[in-house]
């Protein structure tokens, strides 16, 4: 996927100044030199405090919601010598990533500062490049689950002070509640401080609000896995579920890659997108659901399974497809009798997207072959059999077969042959 171009026209260039813990003190010469010179300084309160007399700009607070206000402030600020204070290293989870890409990355003049996370592993002992981040900054907290494995250590970005309790009580929840937390508090700063505790027993009460936690995995129930095929009782369900098997071969044909958008129509459970975000945290998702009942379920799956960012559209297709972004791909697992359907699906498709319907009856089978007869692709038939005791003895018990049609869309072109 291509990067939008930024906002803002060609100007000045503007200087991006990560701060830690240690304040003024902390920065380099270079740093302190662009603020003494800036004419206006955007940041938070807390990082705006830590700023001495002899910084004579005008001081900003970002406002709350953050991200809708950049584009104003930048445009009305930027030829005033503005800064921006940024915590730590600006383009690791912080301010820089907006920043460029509403000014574009070569107005800025990034000077970072070692992030939270290079001073948690330097305490912890930890190899950063081996360690799993997770911001639950402006995130749900749910977002937690899609990285915890047994053994893995994980490093979390929090909001505020009342998130170790908050992670902790998740933790528990899941099955994770033997996991050791250890909250590491003013890092890099003259008040730094550490708090540790299982999550099943947190003892501590809210502390500071700049704060890291610290994961040491260990699970009280079943493993999870990082690759496509969940087990069934994964999901809440009804009984509209793409099972196990079926689905791993199916996300394996849609063949999610980071930054792509799947349309997930007729989600059912939302196994198929739920799986399709799970494959890279860059990856987006839209589950189309015309029953409130199972578009809420999806969400629950979503949020339980790690990928809360999951956006559900509860409405019939084709109809609640109109306004949604192009998608890279689209699954469509229900519905393909519903009139232009498929037709509302080719035509968003962009050159090089990929189009997966599976079906289990013959009408919806007898379109599919149509469709493969204009649109070449590949047309398949999916079969899985479990074995069960007949009497003292042990046979198969065939599932429904599923017939899969998958398409690349190259040009437009009509196969009369």
């Amino acid at each position: 996927m291509s990067s939008a171009p930024p906002v803002l026209p060609p100007g000045p260039p503007i200087v991006v100044a990560g701060i830690g813990a240690d304040g003024w003190a902390g920065l380099g010469e270079g740093a302190r030199a662009a603020l003494r010179a800036a004419g206006v300084v955007l940041g938070g309160p807390r990082q705006l405090e830590l700023l001495p007399a002899e910084v004579t700009a005008v001081r900003i607070a970002w406002p709350t919601p953050l991200r809708p206000a950049v584009p104003g402030l930048l445009a009305e600020y930027a030829g005033r010598g503005l800064a921006v204070l940024a915590s730590g290293d600006p383009m690791f989870f912080g301010i820089g990533r907006a920043l460029a890409e509403v000014a574009g990355p070569e107005r800025l003049n990034v000077l970072p500062h070692p992030s939270s996370l290079s001073y948690a592993c330097a305490r912890l002992g930890w190899p950063l490049e081996s360690t799993e981040v997770v911001s639950l900054v402006g995130r749900p907290l749910e977002t937690l689950n899609l990285a915890l494995h047994p053994g893995r250590r994980v490093l979390v970005l929090s909001a505020d002070a009342s998130t170790p309790a908050a992670v902790a009580e998740l933790l528990t929840r899941q099955g994770w509640g033997a996991t050791r937390l250890r909250v590491l508090e003013q890092l890099g700063g003259p008040d730094e401080h550490q708090l540790a505790g299982t999550a099943a027993d947190w003892p501590h009460p809210p502390g500071d609000p700049l704060n890291v936690i610290a994961l040491d995995c260990a699970a009280d129930g079943p493993r999870g896995s990082v690759v496509p095929g969940l087990p069934d009782d994964a999901y809440e369900s009804d009984g509209q579920l793409t099972k196990r098997h079926v689905r791993a071969a199916t996300l394996a044909t849609l063949a999610p890659a980071p930054g792509e958008l799947l349309w997930d129509i007729g989600g059912g459970s939302g196994s198929i997108a739920i799986e399709w975000l799970r494959a890279h945290r860059d990856c987006q998702a839209v589950s189309v659901e015309r029953s409130p009942v199972r578009a809420e379920r999806i969400a629950r799956n979503a949020a339980t399974l790690g990928v809360p960012r999951l956006r559900v559209v509860t409405g019939p297709a084709p109809a609640a497809l109109a306004g949604l972004p192009t998608p890279d791909a689209i699954f469509v697992g229900g519905g393909l009798t519903a009139p232009g359907l498929l037709d509302a699906c080719w035509a968003a498709l962009p050159p090089g997207g990929r189009l997966v319907a599976n079906t289990v009856t013959l009408e919806s089978e007898a379109l599919l072959t149509e469709w493969y007869r204009r649109h070449g692709g590949d047309l398949l038939r999916l079969a899985v059999a479990h074995a069960v005791p007949v009497g003292g003895f042990t046979g198969w018990r065939q599932a429904m077969p599923v017939t899969q049609w998958s398409v690349v869309k190259e040009t437009e072109r009509t196969n009369t042959a």
